[in-house]
């Protein structure tokens, strides 16, 4: 016998929590009687965790909290009903639905599954109808199973009785619906066959929003007679629609907040572009859209136009700066690997052949086997041709985050072309989003029929690469060549106070948002000025500086949980442990358990100690030239017992802000996340991130 996913027990039609932690608490300790949670603290801590990624609230007075943990023994959904309502972030107000959703470690289907399959529920007004209206637990578990609520006679009877194998709420609704069946349903009582619409529909984390916006096309598409298929492109990735089903549709829709992936797919098509909001509040005005520009367009021309896109921005929050911001990350996020990769090689030659090793021959014409001086050369020549692609995959990546595939190319051109004409980090940025943007430009043509085909993969990557190169080389290549140049000179003319004041202002931003953009824009910065063959002294200073804030917020919280265990909880403490590892390797985001927990307290206590080892650092005149290692590269740092007490004395500096904060407070936090990840810093974008 299967244990079903929800049970009577695990529901509270009168749930009195005030607020979202309060309400988390209420439902888990259902789960913690019901054996499927073994440790309440450490669940609400991965609770703790998701919540602080970003708000679970949605639209229509409805909170999902959710995580995986490995406190958790099989998926498991709790329901609370609030009659005051509870406040989980959502635009509208307080949530007076909240679904708990636990899902053990690794279990990222199953947690999926159960989202997915909730979202899509909470688009059909019966069912939230339904739940709001129900007087018995039996019955309002049932409704979620997806059963027949009347057949819940007794919670004995939904325990003992009950064959679903923790099933995913409404997977038995008949009147839920998928693409296909949206897909069948689209026939005309005329006999003619009916309009086709394909649909991609996305939102930044994935879930919750990715699946309401499907489930909202869909039916709307059944009132409509329309036939649609839809592409939900989610945290699990995406099973891609087949090429006939896309090739026989008449239009599309794009209901997305994150770039469409392998957005080629639908050239050639009149395409209604969106935010995944209005997918959700504005279905049946998109269907007609569509149906209005494929009646508009002569056969064969796409339109690719943005549907009132940017008037939506106060509703769906996806502005311009919104966007940008997303396309920089996604080039910072796939340049910091080869930033990894190459600087521990680079470190590793310096390491055993002493910085002259730069001058060394090329292996390739000369290697001994049995010295080691030919091994330190080989690492460092394999680390700087890893170091050589910073720059072209950082504008190659943005490009793609701006115009998907298609925008590689000319990407990676233009940041070639930086290096070629010394336009260093700032000529990278430009290259990328004006690769992007030719791009996007060039897909919004109409082309003839017979040249659709060939446009991804000839016509685009030649036109958007000479207006790229031309663009480098001819008109802002150099003057952003010229920009960086003046800002070199200027980093080289600081000195003494101007000095200190710069390793503060990089340390706080080391310290911010542990792995976040702040944090990686100063990262990018630093690992930009040593990626060249020369690197000045101040460009190795502030390597340094970089560096060692980034270590001062992992190594607080560990010194924090040892000296005054008693202000922390007992996950915590097993957090703090891993800490001095993660402190020691250069990886900030070992202090993000607590953070997530505790932002008021340990975030501005990080960024104190940041900054007093920022200014430390630059008024030791540290220096670094590898990008990476921690304490490992400590030979490589000038005057390395001198940057050992500038890290000190942050670390001490934040334990101590951090302690009398949380001694002030006069409470013991309830709990903290567990160590979320070992990524570098700069690389949390890269990193897998908690649905």
């Amino acid at each position: 016998m299967n244990t079903p996913l929800i049970t009577a027990d695990l529901v509270d039609l009168d749930l009195t929590a005030g607020t979202k932690d309060e309400a988390a608490r209420a439902l888990a300790r259902r789960m913690v009687a019901a054996g499927r949670v073994t440790d309440l603290d450490g669940f609400l801590a991965d609770v703790a965790a998701r919540e602080a990624q970003m708000p679970t609230g949605l639209e229509g007075g409805i909170g999902i909290p959710h995580c995986r943990s490995a406190h958790v023994t099989r998926p498991t959904l709790a329901f609370g009903r609030s009659a005051r309502g509870i406040d989980f972030g959502a635009a509208d107000g307080p949530a007076t639905l909240v679904f708990l959703i636990a899902a053990p470690a690794g279990a990222d289907q199953d947690h999926l599954s159960i989202l997915s399959a909730l979202a899509r529920d909470l688009m059909r007004a019966e069912f939230t109808d339904a739940l709001r209206a129900e007087t018995s637990a039996a019955r309002a578990a049932a409704l979620i199973r997806g059963e027949d609520p009347q057949a819940e006679a007794t919670d004995a009877d939904t325990d003992a009785d009950t064959d679903t194998t923790d099933e995913a709420p409404g997977e038995s609704h008949e009147t839920g619906g998928t693409a296909d069946d949206a897909a069948d349903s689209g026939t005309r009582r005329d006999g003619a066959e009916p309009f086709r619409i394909v649909a991609v529909t996305s939102c930044p984390t994935g879930i919750a929003h990715t699946y309401m916006a499907a489930e909202s096309l869909e039916r709307a598409a059944q009132a409509e007679g329309v036939r649609i298929h839809v592409e939900t492109q989610g945290s699990a990735g995406f099973e891609r629609l087949d090429p006939a089903v896309i090739a026989a549709a008449d239009a599309v829709i794009f209901a997305h907040d994150v770039e469409v992936r392998e957005r080629d797919r639908f050239a050639g098509k009149p395409t209604v572009d969106v935010g995944v909001k209005a997918g959700i509040n504005r279905p049946a005005e998109l269907i007609a859209e569509a149906r209005r520009r494929a009646t508009e367009t002569p056969a064969g021309a796409p339109t690719t136009a943005p549907m009132d896109r940017t008037g939506e921005s106060a509703d769906n929050g996806d502005g311009f700066g919104t966007r940008l911001r997303t396309w920089l990350m996604t080039g910072v996020s796939y340049m910091v690997p080869f930033v990894a990769a190459g600087g521990l090689m680079i470190a590793l030659g310096f390491a055993l052949g002493g910085y002259e090793i730069s001058d060394a021959p090329s292996v390739a014409d000369h290697f001994v086997w049995t010295e080691a001086h030919s091994w330190a050369a080989l690492l460092f020549q394999i680390g700087g041709a890893a170091f050589g692609f910073l720059i072209p995959v950082l504008a190659g990546y943005i490009a793609y985050g701006m115009a998907d595939r298609p925008g590689l190319v000319p990407g990676f051109v233009g940041g070639a072309i930086a290096i070629t004409i010394d336009a260093g980090f700032l000529g990278g940025l430009a290259a990328g989003l004006v690769a992007g943007a030719v791009v996007r430009a060039i897909q919004r043509v109409k082309v003839p029929a017979p040249l659709r085909g060939i446009m991804p993969v000839v016509v685009i990557p030649l036109i958007s690469s000479a207006i790229v190169g031309f663009l480098m080389f001819i008109v802002i290549g150099k003057p952003i060549a010229s920009a960086q140049s003046g800002l070199t000179d200027w980093l080289e003319g600081l000195s003494g106070s101007n000095a200190v004041l710069l390793g503060v202002l990089l340390g706080l931003m080391m310290c911010f948002d542990l792995g976040g953009p702040v944090n990686k824009v100063a990262y990018a910065f630093a690992t930009g000025g040593i990626a060249v063959a020369d690197p000045s002294d101040t460009s190795l200073k502030i390597m340094a500086t970089v560096m060692a804030a980034g270590m001062v917020p992992p190594l607080a919280m560990a010194l924090a949980t040892t000296v005054r265990g008693k202000l922390f909880t007992k996950t915590e403490k097993e957090n703090g442990k891993a800490a001095w590892v993660l402190g020691a390797s250069f990886i900030s985001e070992g202090a993000i358990p607590f953070a997530a927990a505790d932002p008021l307290r340990v975030i501005p206590s990080a960024m104190a100690g940041g900054a007093v080892t920022g200014a430390l650092t630059m008024a030791f005149d540290n220096t670094l030239r590898a990008p990476h290692g921690g304490v490992f590269v400590v030979p490589l740092i000038g005057s390395p017992f001198l940057y050992l007490i500038a890290i000190a004395a942050g670390t001490a500096v934040s334990t101590a802000l951090v302690i009398l904060l949380k001694s002030r407070r006069g409470t013991k936090p309830a709990a903290a996340p567990e160590a979320a990840g070992t990524t570098a810093p700069g690389a949390a974008a890269a990193a897998p991130v908690p649905a």
